[in-house]
């Protein structure tokens, strides 16, 4: 194990000694062509007590191939969905999420649940954050978000409004003058807009994680 570096992000090194170099490595990784199985549920499990355990909330976790698998973990303070924080009083600093990654990555190593090797990032989900239960879409009712829906809404399969009431399943998006109806079970993603200017980068923590198949 190599020390940490500590600087404006943090990024954890798990790699063995007797690991082969790193530019070897990423040519054993999987192919982009190939979808990756991974059981949300089971990945859930073992992040959520992480998370939980240092105070945070899971916000929400995904898992891309960017010239190497990458598990981005995005939290928030414990709290903040129930007590309908704003992005700003919700967000944790950087040595919280260096904190969450020191301890979730070995909790991942021990359940496996990805079979690959990934780099672990740990983050805050910033202002232009995701919006993944229901409660998301009421505790930011009045801000503006953008929609993405499997099926189109006046001609059109990407939305932006202000966040309005949410009945029965229904969310009500608002344009001006002009509002829709939109069923959530109909959204493919959603996130909050922010538009005063350049997002400032929220703090990360990231760690590499090497995989080998046994």
């Amino acid at each position: 194990m190599r020390t940490p570096i500590f600087g404006f992000a943090i990024f954890l090194s798990f790699d063995c000694p007797n690991d082969p170099p790193r530019s070897l490595v990423m040519h054993e990784q999987a192919p982009r062509s190939i979808p990756l199985l991974v059981d949300r549920e089971r990945l859930s499990a073992v992040i959520d007590p992480v998370v939980r355990a240092h105070g945070a909330e899971l916000v929400d976790f995904e898992l891309k191939n960017e010239a190497g698998w990458t598990l981005r973990v995005y939290v928030e303070k414990l709290g903040a969905l129930a007590e309908k924080m704003t992005t700003k009083q919700a967000a944790v600093d950087l040595d919280l999420c260096a904190s969450i990654a020191r301890d979730l990555s070995p909790a991942l190593d021990v359940a496996d649940p990805i079979p690959y090797r990934y780099n672990l990032e740990v983050s805050s989900p910033g202002i232009e954050r995701p919006l993944k239960k229901v409660a998301d879409y009421v505790r930011f009712t009045g801000e503006k978000a953008k929609l993405k829906l499997k099926n189109a809404v006046a001609g059109q399969k990407v939305l932006v409004g202000v966040l309005g009431i949410v009945k029965d399943g229904v969310l009500t998006l608002q344009d001006g003058s002009r509002s829709w109806p939109i069923v959530l079970e109909d959204v493919v993603s959603a996130r909050l807009v922010f538009e005063f200017g350049p997002a400032s980068r929220p703090p990360s923590s990231g760690g590499k994680k090497k995989k080998r198949k046994s």
